[in-house]
């Protein structure tokens, strides 16, 4: 358990140092609790003298703390009955919960950390891949902010020039050419938007809907693609009633593979047209959808009806059970023929959910049709969150209308507004101009603890 607050550390009581060498039980008096080092003791109930639990105890003095104020950390076992009775004996001598994201939120306040590091925070929890997580801790460690300081000073030196033209504008203030600086601020801010949709992906993941008619290995693709028994196979068409949902790993990306009950035009059970209707839905919150065919029989029109519900969604056709084209395919059916399908205008691809034939092809190709031809950087991307992008985006928008506007003699003072705009467009990311409301609602999704 971990406990912060602002004063002295008095919970309950702490009774510290070990048995006596007779093997006494009765633990020593409490002793002073120096800051900067792991105490050994007991949380005791000070009415019945009874002991809670057996904890290391931390006192670190402000400012050199998380949140830069004075923090009292409680290491006990982690039993759920142990923790919820020292918390009990924190709340009851003064102490209160924490409101979601407050310790973080602290830590922001008294500038420890600017917002763009404290939303790293949550992202660091919430990582999923190996990659979505160095691109949070980057973040934490000023990546992102150091970036965005460095454009954001460029700009405001370009915009003290502007004001400083209108405020005193019969003194004779030195001719300065903000031209180079706008440009290089185009520069930058164009290099950080043109990795944002990659980062986007890495941090948020890209949700994939299996669809297909029942009985074409739906989820025996989702046990391949997981390399685990996790969905229910049988024979039996219409096994899956409902949507089964698993995080898959690909190249660092976290792939979200939905897996759906087989779509059918017509069906008199009502639990089987639930799980039809659910289908639809996780297809239409999809990114991307991988359509289940069977390989060993011909092309049915449910297939080119379930394939017309795609839409415009990026997809990709999976020719499933070629296994079994050895023993059904004729001149006319046979694995060239399959493996140029159109059901839809995306890869078609053959693999064997029994045998595993065909898996790296498909996960190669997943991986090819999420990033869209961009190539996979060996250095996590900066830009991972949509709140930066947009704010990004902005700043470029200012910054090249202001860059346009000087070329075309435009007046100082309209020059000035779309400067200013920019400046404060980035200072959003970093929380240097950031609303009251938008900081709230920022640490208003942390989790509480952080």
């Amino acid at each position: 358990m971990r406990g912060r607050t602002a004063g002295p550390p008095i919970v309950g009581q702490v009774r510290a140092g070990r048995h006596d060498v007779k093997g006494s039980d009765e633990p020593s008096a409490p002793a002073e609790i120096a800051p900067r080092l792991l105490h050994y003791g007991h949380i005791v109930e000070p009415a019945t003298k009874a002991i809670v639990d057996e904890v290391l105890v931390v006192h670190m003095p402000a400012p050199r703390t998380y949140t830069c104020q004075d923090v009292v950390e409680i290491n006990g076992h982690g039993g759920f009955v142990a923790l919820q009775r020292i918390q009990a004996l924190c709340l009851r001598h003064g102490a209160r919960l924490a409101e979601p994201g407050e310790f973080t939120a602290r830590a922001f306040l008294n500038g420890r950390l600017d917002l763009a590091q404290a939303e790293a925070v949550l992202d660091i929890v919430r990582a999923k891949t190996e990659t979505s997580l160095q691109a949070a801790v980057g973040q934490l460690s000023g990546r992102l902010s150091d970036r965005v300081r460095s454009i954001r000073a460029a700009l405001v030196n370009a915009l003290a020039y502007l004001e400083a033209s209108l405020e005193f504008a019969e003194d004779e203030i030195p001719e300065q050419n903000i031209g180079p600086e706008l440009e290089q601020a185009i520069a930058d801010l164009s290099h950080l938007l043109s990795e944002a949709e990659r980062g986007l992906i890495y941090r948020q993941g890209v949700r994939t809907a299996i669809i297909g008619r029942p009985n074409v290995g739906k989820s025996s693709l989702l046990n391949l693609l997981l390399r685990t028994s996790r969905a229910i196979v049988t024979d039996i068409p219409g096994t899956t009633r409902d949507t089964l949902e698993e995080t898959l790993n690909l190249d660092g990306i976290p792939v979200v593979l939905v897996d759906t009950a087989g779509i059918t035009v017509k069906t008199a059970d009502p639990i089987e047209r639930l799980g039809i209707e659910r289908s639809r839905v996780a297809l239409d919150q999809a990114a991307l959808a991988l359509l289940g065919v069977d390989a060993s029989q011909p092309l049915l029109s449910a297939d080119h009806a379930i394939a017309a519900l795609v839409g415009d969604k990026p997809g990709i056709v999976v020719l499933n059970k070629i296994d079994l084209l050895d023993e059904r395919s004729s001149p006319e059916q046979d694995r060239a023929g399959y493996a140029q399908c159109s059901i839809l205008e995306a890869p078609c691809l053959p693999i064997s959910a029994l045998t595993g034939e065909g898996l790296g092809k498909l996960e190669k190709a997943i991986v090819e049709t999420i990033l869209s031809g961009q190539v996979t950087a060996g250095e996590a991307p900066m830009v991972t969150s949509p709140r930066h992008k947009e704010a990004l985006s902005q700043a470029l928008d200012s910054v090249n209308t202001a860059h346009r506007g000087l070329q075309d003699g435009q007046l100082v003072d309209m020059l000035a507004i779309d400067l200013a705009a920019a400046v404060n467009a980035l200072g959003e990311i970093t929380g240097q101009t950031a609303s009251e409301d938008l900081v709230e609602t920022i640490f208003g999704t942390f989790c509480v603890g952080k």
